[in-house]
């Protein structure tokens, strides 16, 4: 039976024509398909990113379907047309990799637009947003680690390796090997991570002794910013398996210390009215707490804390310094004499004469 591509008798130049005529159909079905996607999910942000995202991968899936399917029509003689096949459903199973990959960030896309987190009490949208972008990345990880396998196993020298590729992207992966043992202990740290969160995007941390917040989320590493526009960059696991500081796990608010050392001649009242004054008159306060007490009495001085809280750690901060400078420029202008002294104790000298005196001579004699 005659091949349904023969149609000038030179089999190339048949496969050739038939490959224009399908991509070109391939190019007006994608063009159509995707115009009046848009056209219909253009009133919702999720179908436009999802449209935007998937336009291209989807061109290419569709071009290269239709080449697929020209070349299995070809006559099995032509010289090279196993090896083309082959390339092209390598191509192929790109494409669809590439469409998997391109869902994943389309999702991740549409839960930021749909949970932003430039809002005050922003702590629920930093929740979703931080499970959709470590599970995003895992997914992406998965996908890519199956597009391989899927690619290395139409090779027949190496399909068993494919095999045991795509078998490690499962729950056989945890015992890979002990190479592979950092990057499994990752990856599920990073499951992990997007299930308990115990950090979210924009989290306020202390880790190592540094005031950080958590700034991105990788599928390998946690990348802090800290105060001074340093990066700190730490393994997923070292957070599964160190204790850490979380100001912000369950709300941004926080009460901050403000320490002064002062004499004992200070009253303490005035200074508490100074402290409250301050606090009211400060933007940065949330009206929560403000106390000012007496914590520690040393040998010249004694010590006084205030608590004071804010909305936010970066609030709390700038509230603490405006108290601080505050309550030095009451006390220099209102005690100046209550600031820390060092005293020193004189001793009474006693009288030449005195002085002089034998010790053993009589009292009627040290008397007169």
């Amino acid at each position: 039976m005659n091949s349904p591509l023969q149609l000038t008798g030179n089999p190339w130049l048949d496969v050739a024509m038939a490959a224009l005529a399908a991509v070109a159909a391939a190019l007006i079905v994608h063009g159509i398909g995707a115009a009046i996607l848009a056209r219909v999910l253009r009133a919702r942000v999720a179908g436009s990113v999802l449209v935007r995202r998937m336009r291209e991968p989807a061109r290419w899936a569709l071009i290269l379907a239709a080449l697929g399917v020209v070349l299995e029509s070809a006559v099995e003689t032509l010289p090279n047309i196993r090896a083309l096949r082959h390339f092209v459903g390598l191509l192929f199973i790109g494409a669809i990799t590439w469409i998997v990959l391109a869902a994943i960030e389309a999702l991740v896309e549409i839960v930021a637009l749909l949970n932003p987190s430039n809002i005050e009490d922003n702590l629920h949208a930093r929740r979703i947003r931080t499970q959709v972008r470590v599970l995003g990345r895992t997914l992406k990880t998965f996908a890519t680690i199956f597009g391989i396998a899927a690619a290395l196993i139409t090779f027949p020298a190496v399909r068993q390796f494919g095999a045991t590729l795509l078998a490690s992207a499962g729950l056989a992966g945890l015992v890979a090997g002990f190479a592979a043992r950092p990057v499994l202990g990752n990856l599920i740290a990073g499951l992990q991570i997007a299930f308990t969160q115990p950090i979210r995007i924009d989290d306020v941390l202390i880790v190592e002794n540094e005031w950080a917040r958590v700034e991105e989320i990788t599928g390998a590493y946690v990348v802090l910013k800290i105060w001074d526009e340093r990066r700190l960059v730490v393994p997923l696991q070292w957070f599964i398996e160190h204790p850490f500081q979380n100001w912000t796990r369950t709300s941004s608010q926080i009460i901050g210390t403000v320490f002064l050392w002062v004499d004992y001649r200070l009253p303490i009242e005035p200074i508490r009215e100074e402290f409250m004054r301050l606090c009211k008159a400060a933007p940065e306060w949330d009206q929560r707490v403000a106390v000012l007490q007496v914590t520690e009495l040393g040998e010249r001085a004694m010590q006084l804390r205030g608590l004071a809280s804010s909305a936010d750690a970066g609030k709390n901060w700038d509230l603490r310094c405006r108290l601080r400078e505050g309550l030095i420029e009451w006390l220099q202008r209102e005690y100046p004499e209550s600031l820390p002294l060092v005293r020193s104790q004189a001793q009474v000298k006693l009288s030449d004469d005195r002085a002089r005196e034998p010790r053993d001579a009589p009292a009627s004699d040290r008397a007169g």
